[in-house]
C-alpha cells in the first residue's frame, strides 16, 4: 500500500539530525528518539517559506490568531473551554516539566510519577531540588496504567506534584474517562497539583478512542492542573521549539511564569509560524499520517509477537512501540539490537530494563527491514535458533 508522502524516504543525514547522527556511518537504523521521518504538512512548509521571504527575524509576540486557534481546538476536539490568558507559550515541553516542579512546593518537597515513563519525568524533580517518588505502572488487559492504590499510598504531607503522562510514553495508553476521574479524585482529596503531559494527544491510533484532557473533567481538577501540549510530535516540527502550557488557576500560573524569568526564553517566530499553519490547515495531513502509522503499528504488533522472546501489546496512541524483551534474557539489550542493526531506546532510560522502545514513525520499508533484522538476531540468540 503506497501512501505518499509517508512512503517517501527523505535523506536526513546531511542535516545534523539528532536521530540520524547517533548512528552516522553505520548500518544501524535509527529508531530511538521520538521524531518522525515524515516531511511536515505542505501548509507548514509554505508558511515558513513565506515568513523567511519576509527576511526579518526579530523578537516576536504570540500571534493573537494562534491563541484563538488553540482555544477553538480545545473546544472542538475536547469540549473544553479555555481562556487566552491561561496559555503560556514555551520553547519546548521538557522545560514545562521542570517549571512545574519549581512552581509547586518548596525545596525537598516530593514529586510523584509512575514509571516506566519518559526520562525527564524522573530528572526534572531532581534538577528542581525536589524528592522523586516513583510508583509502578501496572499492566491490565494489555494496557499500561498508573497503579492508583500505589499512588494514594505514596502521598505524604510533603507531596506537592504528580507528573502524569497521557497518552502514556512509553506504552501508548490512552486513559479512559473513568480512569481520569479516579486520578482526579485522588489529587483533589490530597491537594496534589498535576502536571499532565499530553503532547501525544493528536496521535491516537485505535479507532473509537478519544483523548480527554485531565483538566477538562471539572473546575476543581482544572484549578490543580498544568496541561502541557505541543504540535511538535503531531506535525514533526520539534526542532522549531514551540509548546504551550494551559494553566487555569491564576496563582499557579503566576508561580509557573515567575520560575521561567531570565532562564526560559520566549518561543521563536518560526515556531509560532509553523504552529499557526499546522493548527489552521494541517488536520487533513494529520489524518493521512494516522492511517499510515496505524499500518506500521499493525504490522509491528503482528510480526513482533511472532518472534520468540519478544512481546508487544497493542499501541493505542503515539508512534512508539514498547517491546517486552524480558523472555530474551539479554545482558545488554541496547547493544544487542544495535549489533543487529536496529537502534532503539533502552528501557532502563524509562525505568524498566525489561523493555526496548522502538520509534515506528518512519517509512513502512524501514519498519519491515527493522523487523527482519530483529527476527534474525533473536533466532540466532535463542537456543535452537
Amino acid at each position: 500500500m503506497s501512501n505518499q508522502p509517508f512512503d517517501q524516504s527523505v535523506d536526513r543525514r546531511p542535516t545534523f539530525s539528532l536521530k540520524w547522527e547517533k548512528y552516522r556511518d553505520t548500518d544501524i537504523l535509527p529508531m530511538w528518539v521520538a521524531d518522525t521521518d515524515f516531511m511536515a504538512p505542505p501548509a507548514v512548509i509554505e508558511a515558513l517559506q513565506e515568513r523567511i521571504d519576509h527576511g526579518i527575524f526579530g523578537y516576536t509576540n504570540t500571534p493573537n490568531e494562534l491563541n484563538q486557534l488553540v482555544i477553538d481546538r480545545m473546544q472542538s476536539e475536547y469540549n473544553w473551554h479555555i481562556e487566552a490568558d491561561w496559555l503560556v507559550w514555551l520553547p519546548g515541553l521538557v522545560c514545562g516539566l521542570n517549571l512545574a516542579c519549581r512552581a509547586t512546593g518548596q525545596s525537598q518537597d516530593s514529586v510523584v510519577t509512575a514509571k516506566p515513563v519518559y526520562p525527564p519525568f524522573m530528572t526534572s524533580p531532581r534538577l528542581s531540588d525536589r524528592k522523586l517518588v516513583t510508583i509502578p505502572m501496572v499492566e491490565l488487559e494489555q494496557r499500561w496504567l498508573i497503579d492508583f492504590d500505589a499512588l494514594e499510598a505514596s502521598i505524604t504531607d510533603a507531596s506537592r506534584l504528580l507528573l502524569f503522562c497521557n497518552p502514556h510514553n512509553p506504552g501508548g495508553t490512552v486513559y479512559r474517562q473513568s480512569e481520569l476521574e479516579r486520578l482526579a479524585q485522588i489529587c483533589i482529596k490530597h491537594k496534589l497539583t498535576v502536571c499532565s503531559d499530553e503532547i501525544h494527544c493528536d496521535l491516537l491510533l485505535e479507532p473509537g478512542l478519544k483523548h480527554i484532557p485531565l483538566a477538562s473533567l471539572n473546575d476543581n481538577i482544572a484549578a490543580q492542573t498544568i496541561t502541557l501540549m505541543a504540535p511538535s510530535k503531531t506535525f514533526n516540527i520539534a526542532g522549531l521549539g514551540c509548546s504551550f502550557a494551559i494553566i487555569p488557576d491564576a496563582e499557579l500560573r503566576k508561580s509557573f511564569q515567575q520560575q521561567r524569568k531570565g532562564i526560559v526564553p520566549d518561543t521563536n517566530l518560526l515556531g509560532f509560524t509553523a504552529t499557526t499553519a499546522a493548527y489552521k490547515a494541517g488536520d487533513q495531513w494529520l489524518q493521512q499520517q494516522l492511517e499510515y502509522l496505524k499500518g506500521n503499528r499493525d504490522y509491528l504488533v503482528k510480526e513482533i509477537n511472532q518472534i520468540p522472546g519478544l512481546k508487544l501489546n497493542q499501541i493505542e496512541a503515539t508512534y512508539l512501540a514498547w517491546i517486552d524483551i524480558s523472555a530474551a534474557k539479554l545482558e545488554n539489550p541496547a547493544h544487542f539490537f544495535e549489533q543487529a542493526g536496529v537502534g532503539m531506546s533502552p528501557g532502563r532510560d524509562f525505568g524498566d530494563d525489561r523493555f526496548m522502545r522502538l520509534n515506528f514513525g518512519c517509512t513502512r520499508n524501514m519498519v519491515i527491514e527493522a523487523v527482519s533484522r530483529i527476527r534474525k538476531a533473536m533466532l540466532n540468540h535463542l537456543p535452537g535458533g
